[in-house]
């Protein structure tokens, strides 16, 4: 399973993952379904409509963390998240830019 660039939204007052590549089964034949369909994830309404509420009000997205089984049934961990701003990604690309000036620097030293 690949949890990049995947998401969950609301439609029609059920939630799903969208976005999130789970590979076919190897040995199936053409039943396999399609690796990035969007999947319904089981949830209480008043879950829904809590998460709903919040991720319109705040601007935050719905986003799947993790993947695990208990038992036979799959989970899906969510958790509400903020994007970046765009001054925060300018300082990360900043301290990322020095980090690679100064391990560049160390190894001329040692050579």
């Amino acid at each position: 399973m690949n949890l990049k660039d995947s998401y969950a939204s609301v439609d029609r007052g059920e939630m799903f993952v969208k976005g999130m590549h789970v590979s076919p089964y190897e040995k199936g034949n053409v039943f396999n379904k399609d690796p990035l369909r969007h999947r319904r994830l089981l949830l209480h309404k008043s879950e829904i409509n809590r998460l709903l509420g919040q991720s319109m009000q705040q601007g935050f997205s719905i986003i799947p963390l993790s993947v695990y089984f208990k038992g036979s049934r799959v989970k899906v961990e969510i958790a509400l998240a903020k994007g970046k701003k765009l001054y925060d990604k300018r300082d990360d690309a900043a301290r990322r830019d020095a980090k690679r000036d100064i391990d560049r620097s160390l190894k001329e030293r040692s050579r």
